[in-house]
């Protein structure tokens, strides 16, 4: 046997996506903070890549990065999948992959997530998280929950009453979702020739809700209800929150995560007990990370350039055969969709912008990708390579924009049912996307025009310029006329290269 021969693709693949795990409060990446022994079993037999970077953001975006391989930040904010492509699941349904979805994330089931689900051979959703409208009413036998007590949100909130529907913690959609994996795991594992289970878990996202025991684990002494949804701020917005109640949601947080860790690892247990290692790759990341209160009172997701706690995020792959080890390739999400189609020998029709990890994993080969870029929709662009991160935010006027879409959807908000997306007028007309011939609705916005939501939150201005190799906690902006010069000039290639709308050079003051 020829002990250089590279560990054969497995046949089956295991995703799971928590939302809003920040790669810096991991004992996988070092931190001590908060307690993930199961995410820490998982590493350690896992290859775990340290140089993982966000590609579109936020939530729904980064989906469709892992599902379609497509990066989409530069085409439009947020919604389903559109008609010149497909996800994944589609060629793998075609192929004969079962392919099963667990999920509460709600985003999946709402206008702007539409489409995900359906190419799925089984889907299961787990109801209750954030804004899921779910119940219309508390529930009359059992007001108050096992949580205790939490500060009411600003704004209503379907969740004030789904808790309230949540009798033990096996009720809360994290622990039912991981639970419901692990069954499947048990009952449907050996019954299928090869399968994709992809579970996506919207913990630990806010709110910040646990019964005990996690809810006190990290902040025994708070007098009060429980604060569990985190403002969205900069460091010198209105809503940023005393210290106090700074370490209550922060302690909430990693009380949440600590929480799901713990019920991740009722799958790792079926993996075990199914015998499931030697054929199934596990792949275990994240959309984006989640602000709580670095760098003198950031929180949540607001309009500042993607720090590293935002855009630095995990990912970590268990391969048969392959040794465990620490790599610091340079990745993104739209290279997990990649090494889907090289394990299970499909090709998307659409174009993609993914490089496959198998030859990384396995040792018998690298990744060929030599930067990457990240970004929110009508706001900052994020070049990154090795040496440096580039973050470019608009001229101030934040115009020409346009939006590309079929589906013309976008993050329903329940509280304010009044944001809406603007409907296409009189200046949209059609054009195609990159690769496609499928006519596409390209609306543009101009001056003054109401905008979709997440470039609603404006935008900080300038350049930021980080020296990664020196400075990997980005504390120093380094920008300089000549560095800036080079930088610019990467940045403006990068977008060429995948044949960016000419109004986002325009915009960002490089064209």
């Amino acid at each position: 046997m020829n002990s250089d021969a590279a560990p054969a693709l497995p046949k089956n693949v295991v995703v799971v996506l928590f939302d809003s795990l920040n790669r810096h409060l991991l004992g996988a990446y070092g931190s001590k903070e908060f307690a993930t022994p199961n995410l820490d079993r998982f590493a350690a037999r896992s290859t775990r890549f340290t140089n993982h970077l966000t590609g579109s953001l936020p939530c729904m975006p980064a989906r469709h990065d892992l599902l379609c391989g497509a990066i989409d930040f530069l085409w439009r904010p947020w919604g389903s999948i559109e008609i010149w492509e497909d996800a994944i699941t589609y060629d793998l349904r075609r192929s004969g992959v079962v392919t099963q979805l667990v999920t509460d994330h709600p985003h999946l089931f709402e206008a702007g997530g539409e489409n995900y689900h359906v190419d799925f051979s089984a889907w299961d959703y787990v109801r209750g998280h954030e804004d899921d409208p779910w119940k219309t009413r508390l529930d009359p036998s059992w007001f108050g929950a096992p949580a205790l007590p939490a500060q009411p949100a600003a704004i209503d909130r379907n969740y004030t009453k789904s808790r309230t529907y949540f009798k033990e913690e096996s009720d809360f959609p994290g622990p039912r979702t991981m639970q419901a994996a692990a069954s499947w795991l048990r009952d449907n594992a050996h019954e299928h020739d090869r399968f994709f289970l992809f579970v996506d878990e919207f913990d630990p996202h806010e709110p910040f809700d646990t019964p005990e025991p996690w809810a006190s684990l990290y902040d025994d002494d708070w007098d009060g209800p429980k604060v569990i949804w985190p403002p969205y701020t900069a460091a010198n917005g209105p809503n940023v929150p005393d210290e106090r109640t700074g370490r209550q949601i922060r302690a909430n947080y990693g009380a949440k995560l600590t929480m799901i860790d713990h019920w991740f690892g009722r799958m790792l247990e079926q993996l075990d007990e199914q015998q499931l290692w030697d054929e199934t790759a596990v792949i275990v990341l994240t959309d984006h990370g989640h602000y709580l209160g670095e760098r003198g009172g950031i929180w949540g997701k607001p309009g500042v350039p993607i720090y590293a706690e935002m855009g630095h995020i995990p990912l970590m792959v268990a391969w048969p055969g392959a040794t465990p080890k620490e790599n610091n390739t340079l990745t993104t999400t739209v290279d997990i969709h990649a090494t889907l189609c090289e394990v299970f020998s499909v090709k998307p029709a659409h174009r993609t912008h993914g490089h496959s990890l198998v030859g990384t994993v396995t040792g018998k080969g690298t990744s060929s990708r030599d930067s990457a870029l990240t970004g929110i929709w009508g706001r900052e662009v994020v070049y990154v390579d090795n040496d440096l991160k580039y973050v470019r935010a608009p001229l101030e006027d934040n115009r020409p924009l346009s939006m590309f879409s079929n589906r013309w959807s976008t993050m329903p908000i329940h509280a304010y049912p009044q944001i809406r997306l603007p409907r296409p007028d009189h200046r949209a007309y059609l054009d195609t996307m990159p690769g496609s011939s499928v006519p596409v609705i390209r609306q543009p916005f101009e001056k003054d025009d109401p905008v979709p939501f997440w470039a609603m939150m404006g935008s900080f201005h300038g350049d930021h310029l980080f020296d990664r190799v020196n400075d990997p906690d980005e504390s120093h902006n380094v920008a300089s006329d000549a560095l800036v010069s080079q930088a610019k000039e990467a940045l403006r290639e990068a977008l060429r290269k995948i044949e960016a709308p000419e109004e986002q050079l325009t915009r960002l003051g490089l064209s």
